[in-house]
Parts: C-alpha cells; structure tokens; sequence
C-alpha cells in the first residue's frame, strides 16, 4: 500500500512539474502513467451529499470513498514540484527565454504524438475534430492579457480557467497563463509565498477543478475520440505560440514595469538575429527540443500498457 501511495506521489510530482511550465500539461502525464481516469473519478465523488456519508458512517468511510490517499498523495507531490520547479523556472525566463522556449517546444511536439496515438478510430469527424482544436487555440493565442495579478477577482477567475486545462490531456493550464498575462505573477507568487495570491489562485483552482470535472469525464464517456482529435489540434495550434524565435510587436507594461508581449511574430533564426541583434543560440535550442521530445516519448515509453 505505502509502495503504491509513494509512486502516485512522483507521478503527482511529474504532473506539478508540467504544471509549472508552458509545455506538457499535468494531464497528459497522468494520461500516459494510467492514472488519469481514476483521477477524474476520484474528483467527480467529492460533492455536497458526501458530508452524510461522514456523518453516518464516519470519517474513514468519506475519505475511502472520494479515494483519499490516491489524492492527497497525488496533490502532495504537485505542490512539492511546484515549490521545488519555482525558482529555477523563474530564474530561467528571466536569463533564459529562448533555452526554456525551446525546451517546452519539444514537450509539447511530442505530446501531440502521444495523445494521437490514443486516438482508436479515424473518421471525417475526428479529422473536423482536429481541425477545431488547431483553429480554437489559434484564436486562444491571440488573445489581449488583461488579467491583472493585483486583482484578487482576476487571480481567481485566472485559476478557475488555467486548472480546467491543467486536467486535460494536451491544454497547458500554464501556457494559458502566460496568455492571460498571468504565469510570471503566479511563479513569482509562488516564490515568495505570497500566500494571499496563492489562496485566490487555489480558490479558482478548486471551483473550476470540481465544475469542469463531470465535464470532461461526461465527453470521456460519450466521445472519446472526438475530444482526443481536439485536444490534438489544440496542441498543435500552440506550438506557433512556443515558437523560441519571436519579433515583439507591441506590449503593455504589467504591475511591475515590466513588457508583457501583447502581439508578436514568428521568425526564423536567421531573421530574429538580424532583426533583434541577439543571438539565436540556434544549436542549444534545437538539441534542448529534441531532449524534451525524448522526454515525454520515454516517459510514455515507461508506463505504455
């Protein structure tokens, strides 16, 4: 028992370290480690009509019932990766940018086979599927970031939408985030301990996690392939949105005085050195895309049935 517990544990660890960064979502780890259905399960049972279970067959019959270990140790090992990942992910946008990018390129490349490859049946249908998914995030990604991270409404409204992506296999809850114009305040509000963030934050998490849960769960259920063929074409729209090599077009300056790209454009190497006279570091990010690649197809590899 305290074997099982302790794996969940590093697959929660797993998901919190997608979580953090505009890549992999956390769903599609639990996704590949054969976790992802009982853990929707395990969240579709937590409901107000529980509380009778508790009080007439005690506590132990509760916590069994919306499978209590599997989630704390689950949630366990998302915070810790979290708080662990913090830091470094701060420090690496920061003096990083094209390294990180290209990295999280190759996750999200790769997620793109792993949750195609899960697809069962090919139809016209799922091919319009996988046509709506790329135009959706294609106009996701052109969105304005207005959400303020001082606004506690907003932290709470950025939450409820990041964590319903956070659960599904192929959405990065971070990438629409960083959208939102939000991602750099919540890792730095993670940093620090900004505790009254982190709770308006967690409140949207919980709000959203547990609406859009019977959700997902119902078209699970009914249309499987559909929403694979979707989640794919979102992953592939996003990855124009990753892109390392980007022209910034316009930007607002956030509650810090610092530019938040409002519209950019994809360049090539070649161009964005001409253009912006840095350095593309063309061969580190290339070989940090195939390395995250790698990662994901092993990681998948590991825990294939």
């Amino acid at each position: 028992m305290k074997q099982q517990y302790a794996e969940v544990f590093l697959k929660g660890m797993a998901m919190g370290a997608a979580d953090a960064v505009p890549g992999v979502s956390g769903g599609t780890v639990a996704f590949i480690t054969g976790i992802y259905e009982r853990l929707l399960t395990a969240i579709r049972s937590i409901h107000p009509g529980k509380i009778n279970v508790w009080r007439q067959q005690g506590f132990q019959a509760f916590w069994n019932s919306i499978d209590g270990y599997f989630l704390l140790s689950l949630l366990g090992g998302i915070l810790s990766s979290l708080l662990l990942l913090a830091h470094l992910i701060g420090y690496l946008l920061s003096y990083h940018p094209l390294l990180l990018s290209g990295f999280f390129f190759g996750l999200i490349a790769a997620s793109v086979v792993v949750i195609y490859r899960q697809i069962s049946r090919h139809s016209v249908s799922v091919t319009l599927g996988l046509l709506a998914g790329m135009i959706m995030m294609t106009l996701v990604s052109q969105l304005v970031p207005d959400l303020s991270i001082t606004d506690p409404f907003q932290v709470f409204i950025a939450g409820s939408i990041a964590i319903c992506a956070m659960i599904l296999p192929g959405i990065s809850g971070s990438f629409l985030l960083l959208v939102m114009g939000m991602y750099s305040g919540i890792i730095e509000a993670v940093r620090t301990l900004d505790f009254v963030t982190l709770v308006w934050f967690a409140s949207g998490c919980v709000v959203g996690l547990l609406s859009f849960s019977h959700f997902l769960g119902w078209l699970f259920r009914r249309f499987r392939n559909m929403t694979l063929a979707v989640l794919t074409g979102v992953l592939i729209g996003s990855l124009q949105q990753i892109w390392p090599w980007k022209q910034m077009i316009s930007y607002k300056l956030n509650a810090h005085g610092e530019a938040v790209p409002i519209v950019q454009e994809n360049l090539l190497p070649e161009g964005f050195e001409l253009i912006t006279g840095a350095d593309a570091q063309l061969v580190p990010v290339i070989i940090l895309m195939i390395a995250g690649f790698m990662l994901v197809m092993a990681f998948e590899l590991k825990y294939k049935k």
